[in-house]
């Protein structure tokens, strides 16, 4: 006798395994390249609340304020102070000059040194990013900007 072969019927389902293989590609790519889009929103930064940063007491604090004429003023003290006048520079090369002094005077008597920037609200983008690069030559890591309550 013959054997009868029973013949398969076709499978009418959907395999939805690779569309959920595929949705979590796309998942995980749109998770990491997320945080690196960039998107500008125009601010008016001088005034702005903000939280007060946290202070070590075994360092200096150096205030630099950045007049509307683009002339530097700077004060060290043991907090910030935005109301007295140490010494100020009328250029940038100038005021990259006094900081390195400070910087290098507080290193040897085992100080580290705290640097605020204070920028006046008519004075450019351009001055105080001028600033932060000085004292990036200056040697200074970690520059922190002031801003007055509105």
């Amino acid at each position: 006798m013959a054997r009868v072969r029973q013949k398969r019927k076709p499978v009418a389902e959907m395999n939805v395994v690779p569309y959920i293989d595929v949705m979590l590609v796309l998942l995980v790519i749109f998770m990491v390249t997320a945080p690196m889009l960039n998107q500008g929103v125009k601010v008016d930064l001088p005034k702005v609340s903000s939280e007060a940063l946290p202070q070590d007491n075994n360092t200096q604090v150096l205030t630099i304020s950045i007049k509307a004429d683009k002339t530097y003023y700077w004060n060290l003290g043991s907090e910030v102070d935005t109301d007295k006048q140490m010494d100020r520079a009328q250029s940038l090369p100038q005021m990259t000059q006094a900081v390195t002094a400070i910087i290098n005077q507080g290193n040897a008597n085992g100080k580290k040194t705290q640097v605020f920037i204070r920028g006046d609200k008519a004075v450019d983008y351009g001055a105080v990013m001028g600033a932060m690069g000085g004292l990036q030559k200056a040697g200074v890591g970690n520059v922190g900007l002031i801003t007055e309550a509105p």
